[in-house]
């Protein structure tokens, strides 16, 4: 860990900077860079990003930059499809109560957003639940069921859960019950027994696609239903804004079929967003197109924000309403929530960070295991995150309340995480989640008990070099490159997530042309001189670095290329990720 200049607002102070390590992508064979470049009529860098993703044919290159709502898959390849679909087809004829059931984050309030409003064109007898994450927390809960049983509905619609909830499905049954899961989630050995089970992990499904979201998967089900139905297509992409959130904010892969349904969700939350999605936009900064890293770090905090701090449904009301000024109300809510999380995010990732710095012996793991009594169950998962970023080791966060740890775990690149947990046998009593990020809950008496089995298993499975973050860059570039041209094909790559990242490029004996500044305490601001003039660059929470690229030093960087929209005008920009000098 090497030491910068840091500049606050009275005195310069010492303060750590992350240390990464820079690795460049393979170089894909140049003979099928130039072919393509030939037959789609784009220079070779943008031909080499394309070759590195795997598009290294026209007709792939066409599918990518033309992506079609024909190419999404037939929803009844998806295993339990059919069978789902004629249990909800005997409800709706005979209008019996619909319990749509969903989680409490983004990914669960969309998807019940989804299919509660398509279905309730067709059956008045119709509820959604959300379970409260303090009372119930994750998942299908006794709570949930009791309450569809007492009220007299027969079939539950769970979504973004239930995968791994065979003793309560076991429960349901009992009360009369019948439940269709849709679900995400990897499958545990044995599924539960429901009536179906949309899952496209499940290994016996041969669905082309395994990556949907949970929204997706309720998109597909509405899709099917509509087709069954032989009803116009129209009424399902109506939805595809809220998908498209959903992707974004669950940080699913976003290759494959996702990238069509965020290609035209993105489309329809920029030309036509629904009522509630439109509220929630007007809080956010105006942009001229909204892209999934404005869904990221706008919508989806405030949706999320909900079930954090209260009642999740708030967010379900935002999403499913038709009245402008009505949703206006409800979006007010989510924000004040949000501002609230907020202030909790930061006091208990202040603690959380104080904590390990003042512990030589978790400074020295290769993991992270915490608990702090009474944090919020609501933002461990952002804590851990955070955790992540400054010490770049996997973390788990545990809330203590009402005597069981309820706990939220992230990771970094290349340990799956989800794996560990579930590695830690019978130390644990419940978990699910993905390879990056999960949540379990364990029993206060097993906590020191765990942490030790925890870290014996990444110290198992990972080395001092994963410990270290890697900016993973496309390309070596000069700065010559870069012009309104080539960032006019660069936008066309987008969406941007995972499996289809933005381009990373570095460039070397970079010089800025005048003194950089420091913006807010954190961020570096400079122009760096290339022979097309002074680009203007941005580095956030870099500003450590401003000792390296001051007083006309000789610097190297990896960047993103970006549009800058400013009092009117937009320029090219470069957004740095990360600087060295030698």
């Amino acid at each position: 860990m090497k030491f910068g200049l840091f500049i606050c607002s009275k005195k310069p102070i010492f303060a750590k900077v992350m240390e990464y390590r820079w690795r460049a992508k393979p170089l894909p064979n140049q003979e099928q860079v130039l072919q393509l470049s030939e037959s789609i009529r784009v220079n070779p860098y943008i031909s080499t990003i394309l070759v590195q993703r795997g598009i290294d044919t026209y007709e792939k290159a066409e599918k990518f930059f033309r992506p079609k709502l024909e190419d999404l898959h037939n929803p009844f390849e998806m295993k339990d499809m059919d069978v789902a679909i004629k249990r909800i087809q005997t409800a709706v004829t005979n209008q019996e109560g619909i319990l749509v059931y969903g989680d409490y984050d983004v990914d669960g309030t969309t998807a019940v957003s989804i299919v509660y409003s398509y279905f309730k064109s067709f059956n008045q007898n119709i509820e959604y639940y959300i379970p409260d994450r303090y009372k119930e927390g994750y998942g299908i809960s006794r709570a949930g069921l009791e309450y569809a049983a007492e009220k007299g509905f027969t079939l539950v619609i769970t979504l973004d859960c239930g995968i791994r909830s065979n003793e309560l499905v076991d429960y349901g049954n009992s009360l009369g019950l019948e439940m269709i899961i849709c679900d995400h989630h990897l499958p545990g050995d044995t599924l539960p027994k429901a009536a179906a089970i949309l899952n496209p992990k499940r290994r016996d499904c041969t669905y082309p696609y395994k990556e949907l979201s949970g929204a997706g998967i309720g998109f597909k089900l509405i899709q099917a239903y509509n087709e069954k139905q032989g009803m116009p297509t129209e009424m399902v992409y109506d939805y595809l804004d809220m998908v498209a959130v959903s992707i974004a904010s669950d940080l699913v892969d976003i290759r494959g079929e996702n990238r069509v349904l965020s290609f035209y969700g993105l489309k329809k939350l920029n030309e036509n967003p629904s009522i509630g999605l439109q509220t929630l936009l007007d809080d956010c900064p105006k942009k001229e197109q909204y892209t999934i890293s404005d869904i990221i770090f706008g919508i989806g905090p405030r949706i999320n924000a909900a079930g954090r701090i209260a009642d999740a449904k708030a967010a379900v009301k935002v999403l499913i309403e038709k009245d402008y000024n009505t949703a206006k109300k409800y979006a007010k809510v989510l924000s004040e929530r949000n501002h609230e999380r907020k202030e909790l995010d930061s006091d208990i990732t202040r603690d959380a960070v104080d904590m390990v710095q003042n512990s030589p012996r978790l400074m020295s793991k290769y993991s992270m295991v915490l608990q702090g009594e009474g944090w919020s169950k609501g933002v461990i998962g952002i804590v851990a995150s955070r955790m992540v970023e400054q010490f770049y080791k996997p973390t788990i966060v545990f809330s203590l309340n009402d005597g069981m740890l309820t706990g939220s775990a992230r990771s970094i690149k290349t340990f799956d995480i989800h794996e560990a947990i579930g590695a830690c046998g019978e130390l644990v009593e419940q978990f699910g989640g993905h390879k990056y990020a999960a949540g379990l809950s364990i029993k206060v008496e097993n906590f020191d008990a765990f942490a030790d089995k925890f870290e014996a298993i990444v110290r198992e499975s990972v080395t001092a070099d994963d410990l270290v973050p890697v900016v993973e860059y496309d390309m070596e570039m000069e700065t010559s490159m870069i012009t309104p041209g080539m960032m006019k094909i660069l936008k066309q790559l987008s969406p941007f997530g995972p499996g289809n990242s933005i381009p990373v490029f570095r460039s070397n004996n970079l010089k800025a042309n005048q003194t950089a500044k420091i913006l807010k305490d954190r961020h570096l601001k400079m122009q760096v001189q290339t022979p097309n003039g002074p680009m203007d660059s941005i580095g956030f929470g870099l500003a450590e670095h401003w000792p390296s690229v001051t007083d006309a030093q000789i610097f190297h960087a990896c960047y993103c290329i970006e549009e800058n929209t400013y009092n009117g005008r937009t320029n090219l920009q470069l957004r740095l990720q990360d600087i060295k000098t030698n």
